[in-house]
This record gives structure tokens, sequence and C-alpha cells, in this order.
């Protein structure tokens, strides 16, 4: 995390008074803005850790507040305690803690073992703008909490931040899930990760998601989700890069494609190369169809770059999509509530069936992917050399970058299609 002190902003703020709030300092708007109430809950909070009061989070202070970024914190158990006691010391509750710790006999905690302690909150939030740093803070927070999913990264961005991941189960039934190819459709991260939380949580209390006990889903698939593929690109978008070389490059790139709004219309990585356009599948007509359209340098959005794969991002979720070897992918974006099945004249079988059920369960719209835009994406490629099912969601409907005050909304739409995919095949 960034240093953040009086008159800073962006979403590293608006996490900082997230985490404020979650510690019992106060009840501070999100609104990514450090002002006085923000510096005074901070001082606060620094007094009550024994830090220096100077109202600046810095590396010591950002330390202190993981806890309250990730929603978990360590415990080293002492003499005569139980996972009953640590829970009520901390105000977690039981089942949390004993579900954080699976390896521990509750009846005979080992003196000096230190164990995770769920904190009495939802890891993800989805009231606030994301940035690179909350999906790593998320992903780490959910692997503690539920030690039934594994966190990971597949390569890195243009920028050299890790592309997380987080795999859901160990079933046989693998299926691959990826959000925010383009920057200013990350409101995609969050889906995807309520959606761990709330199965993890299900899994947890015995509960069931779509009918089905979150318990089996967790059995029959394994689930491994890519919350951010162009994690660069969201902090461009959403005001957490707001200085120095990158940033500066990127608005000079912007300079010469005024069609997109900078920085709210950016979709490239940080190079100027749109990663959905980056995969081996009609690369060449793709790169027609966007030179034709007056795309033929680095750009906001709609470059094709020099060849396929040449993006670290794109070239990162191929590699990883081959070592998985998924049966089913989903990749959401934004835009037009409509579900996208086929590659070309290229029918898979089962496919349409499948697009078909997610259409009911979401009330979007199963169709033919627009030939304008049918060329070199994630889903072309899956589906031309796998043979099969991969999807597009669309989500949500207005201008890109969509409001985070969209997701609860966004959200009910999909969910059962993101727990039916993992059972459909």
């Amino acid at each position: 995390m960034r240093i953040l002190r009086e008159g800073s902003r962006g979403p590293a703020v608006q996490l900082l008074q997230l985490a404020l709030n979650r510690a019992e300092m106060g009840a501070l708007s999100l609104d990514g803005r450090f002002g006085p109430a923000t510096g005074a809950a901070l001082r606060a909070f620094q007094t009550r850790m024994g830090l220096r009061p100077d109202g600046v989070a810095g590396a010591l202070t950002h330390r202190a507040l993981t806890p309250w970024y990730t929603g978990y914190l360590t415990h080293r158990v002492q003499r005569g305690e139980s996972f009953r006691s640590i829970a009520s010391l901390y105000g977690a509750q039981l089942q949390a803690v004993m579900a954080a710790n699976p390896a521990l006999a509750p009846e005979n905690l080992p003196l000096g073992a230190e164990i995770a302690v769920p904190l009495p909150f939802p890891v993800v939030p989805t009231g606030i703008d994301y940035c690179a740093e909350l999906v790593a803070y998320c992903v780490e927070g959910l692997a503690a909490r539920f030690p039934f999913f594994r966190a990971g990264a597949i390569g890195r961005s243009a920028l050299g931040k890790p592309l997380r991941s987080l795999t859901l189960g160990q079933g046989a039934n693998r299926v691959l899930y990826n959000a925010e190819h383009h920057a200013n459709e990350w409101i995609t991260t969050p889906v995807l990760l309520r959606f761990a939380e709330e199965l993890g949580k299900a899994a947890v209390s015995g509960g069931a998601l779509l009918g089905t006990d979150a318990a089996e889903i967790l059995d029959y698939a394994q689930i491994t989700l890519i919350p951010a593929v162009n994690p660069d690109g969201m902090d461009l978008v959403t005001g957490e890069l707001t200085a120095g070389r990158d940033f500066e490059s990127a608005r000079r790139m912007a300079a010469q494609y005024p069609r997109f709004p900078f920085p709210r219309g950016w979709k490239a990585n940080l190079r100027g190369i749109d990663l959905n356009l980056q995969y081996p599948a009609g690369w060449e007509q793709a790169r027609a169809n966007k030179f034709a359209q007056g795309i033929v340098s680095p750009a906001p959005g709609d470059y094709v770059g020099s060849a396929p794969l040449e993006a670290p991002e794109s070239r990162a979720l191929y590699a990883f999509t081959r070592r998985f070897d998924p049966a089913l992918t989903l990749s959401l974006h934004t835009q037009g509530e409509v579900i996208y099945w086929k590659y070309r004249d290229l029918e898979v079988p089962g496919a349409e069936r499948i697009a078909a059920l997610f259409a009911d369960l979401s009330g979007y719209a199963a169709e033919e992917t627009p030939y304008a835009s049918g060329f070199a994406g994630y889903r072309d490629w899956f589906l031309q050399d796998y043979r099969r099912p991969g999807f597009t969601l669309e989500l949500g409907r207005g201008v890109n970058p969509l409001p985070i005050t969209d997701f609860d909304a966004i959200y009910e739409r999909v969910r059962g299609i993101l727990v039916l995919a993992a059972l459909v095949t």
C-alpha cells in the first residue's frame, strides 16, 4: 500500500477508511478522500496499537491494519486457551475459527500454535472501488478463512503485479472463470470474489447454493478464479495510479485516441494492448478489423498488439489454461446483459443448451457474437482449440466503468450462472 496522508485520494483511501471502520475507529464515509475525520480515526488507531499517532498511514501502520484489510489475524495459543475463548477474545464466530484451522483438535490446542482467526465481517467489500492491492488482500483473506481454497498467481502484469488466482474445491470437474480483461470493466472482479466468499461460507455452515449443497459443489468441482486479468489498468481507471512515468505514458497514448475518455475509458493494459484481442484465434482478422477503425498503435483500447500473446497478462492466462485444462470457461465482461457462446460457425456440443440454462437463470439473452468483435478473444481461442463450452458474460448496462452501486443487482443476476457452470459438465 502506498503512503496515505491528509489530501490523499483514491481506492487505497477508501480501503483505509473501510479498515478503520472495521476496527471500530469511527463511522467514516468511504469517499476516498483523506480529510480531517479520516486523520482523527487513523491517529486513534495508531494510539491503540502503540504507534506514533502522526495521522500518516505508512508501512508500520499498514502492517498493523492488515487484519482489517484481509479479514483475519493470527493468534498464538496461550496456556488454557480454547477455540471458544479465542473466538470470544476477538468477537469472532466459533464455527469460523474452527473451520479456518481444521488440522487442530479443538479439545487440545498445542501451546504456541499459530491459528487464523476470521474477524466478524466479510472479507470482500462491495461498496468501494477496487485496486490491485485490494484484490491481493481479498485473495489472501479468503484462503485463510477457508483452507479448502488455494491462493496463487499465474504470472505478472506488464508493471510486474501478480496475477492472482484462487482455486475453490478439489473435484475432478475443472472450470476456469476470469474477470477484468478490460480495465474499465473492473466491477467484474468483486463478482468473482463475492461468489468465492459466498460459496466458502455456505460450505462451512452446511448451506446450499442454487439448491445444491455447497460442500458437494466443492467435492465435485475445482473452480479456479482469475479475478483481475488486468490489475495495472484497474489501478489507472479507478484512480489508484495518478502520477509517474507509467501514468504519463498512458496519458500520451490516450491523447492520440480521444475517442477513449481518459482514464475512465481505458480498456487496455498499461502498454496499450487490448488483452482480449491477444489470443491466437483469428488474430489477423481482428487486426484488420481494428486497423480499419484507425487503431494502429498502442491505445487505451482495441489495439491488438504486434503479435498474438505479446502481452504478459494474456500470455499468462493462455499458459495457465493449457496447464489447468478446464472443461468449461467463463469470461466476465460488462455491457449488454448478454451471453455469448459461439466462435464464428463453431458450435461446441452442449454449449447452446448450457447458454439457454444460463439465460433462464439470469434473464440475460443468449446470442451469437457480433462479427466485428468475434476474433482473438479468450473465449474464441478456447472454443477453437478445446472444443469445450466457453462463454462470455456481458454484465449490466450503462456506461463503463459501471458504478459500484450497480454491484448488488449485477451479482444477483449472475450468481446462479457461477454455480451452475461448475456443475453442468
